[in-house]
């Protein structure tokens, strides 16, 4: 059976990693790529060894001028700079799965619109921001969903605080 091929920002979140392991410099993404993912959205790498998370780094809103330079940024940072991990190795890449999740715009919503398998969760007290993705193993209701959105935030009470939901585009 032939495996598909890995979509081209998987191929290039693995390749940013490898480089930046190798020669501890970004590359720029192909003029190509470039073009392709020239609009802006936040994205999240994920990266798992064995099935277990190894690194996840992200951002909800766009940093970067470009999708195809926002999936640079967040695989390196999610190889190298996760707080939970000790960085990635370059040998250790081998074994590595990776996973893109490309994000809407956060709407604000109520606890009545949130669906822990279809939206992820942006909560937010003052300058205090959480967030989860959608479709996460052991997390099967909202009141899950928001408690560990608050846990990572570091936010204790409800006070003032505003909920989104985002959908994803998820790449393998």
């Amino acid at each position: 059976m032939i495996s598909p091929a890995p979509h081209p920002l998987v191929e290039l979140a693995v390749r940013a990693i490898r480089e930046y392991l190798d020669t501890r410099s970004v590359i720029q993404p192909p003029a190509a790529l470039e073009e392709a993912f020239s609009q802006t959205a936040g994205v999240f790498v994920c990266l798992k060894k064995d099935g277990q998370l190894r690194g996840c780094v992200g951002t909800y809103q766009a940093v970067q001028p470009t999708l195809a330079e926002e999936v640079v940024h967040n695989a390196i940072a999610s190889a190298t700079r996760d707080p939970r991990f000790s960085p990635i190795t370059l040998p250790e890449l081998i074994g590595i799965e990776c996973s893109i999740d490309v994000l809407s715009s956060p709407v604000p919503v109520t606890r009545q619109d949130l669906d822990p398998e279809l939206f992820g969760v942006l909560v937010v007290q003052g300058s205090k921001r959480g967030l989860l993705l959608p479709g996460l193993a052991g997390i099967q209701t909202v009141e899950q969903q928001i408690r560990l959105a608050k846990e990572k935030a570091g936010i204790s009470t409800d006070d003032e605080m505003r909920l989104y939901r985002f959908i994803v585009e998820r790449y393998r």
